[in-house]
């Protein structure tokens, strides 16, 4: 088999000619060994991507835990402002702790005429981030002149030093 000297400079005739002969076609240059990665190798670079990976995982709770509490305190001393002085523009005054933020979905049974509502878009109360409802008090214990609203927080408990308020 005749081979063009392009095509052997390109590809080293000597291994295209063994290949057209039926031989084994090597294409090592001389001098240039192949190389590959030792299972050492592999296992110490998937021992490093695992350590990585476990660093990753134990911070992450960090920060979502974060997360939900600055979600469960932007609600508490921002989102809540605006329906709750809707209602009060409409009735008069905030909700009583009686009454809650139920007051803000459906109309209490004793100032039904008066309500506008709902003052919620969305037809259910909202619960905080650990899936909890909001806590509502008019008048407030910690904002005399006002009402409390807060998350029980991570522990779900009422009172404790994990609560998150509008104080």
């Amino acid at each position: 088999m005749m081979l063009s000297p392009l095509l052997r400079q390109a590809y080293g005739g000597q291994a295209l000619l063994r290949r057209a002969r039926g031989g084994p076609a090597h294409f090592s240059h001389a001098g240039q060994g192949r190389k590959a990665f030792t299972l050492l190798e592999i296992m110490i670079a998937l021992a490093i991507l695992a350590l990585l990976v476990g660093l990753a995982v134990t911070n992450l709770d960090t920060v979502f835990g974060n997360a939900q509490s600055t979600t469960a305190k932007l609600f508490v001393s921002e989102s809540i402002k605006l329906p709750l002085s809707s209602y009060r523009i409409a009735m008069g005054d905030y909700p009583s702790t009686a009454d809650g933020l139920q007051a803000l979905i459906t109309a209490p049974a004793t100032k039904a005429e008066s309500w506008h509502g709902p003052y919620f878009s969305d037809s259910k109360l909202p619960v905080d981030p650990w899936g909890e409802p909001y806590v509502y008090r008019y008048p407030g214990v910690h904002n005399k002149n006002g009402y409390d609203i807060y998350s029980k927080g991570p522990d779900k408990v009422d009172g404790t030093a994990d609560d998150i308020g509008n104080w």
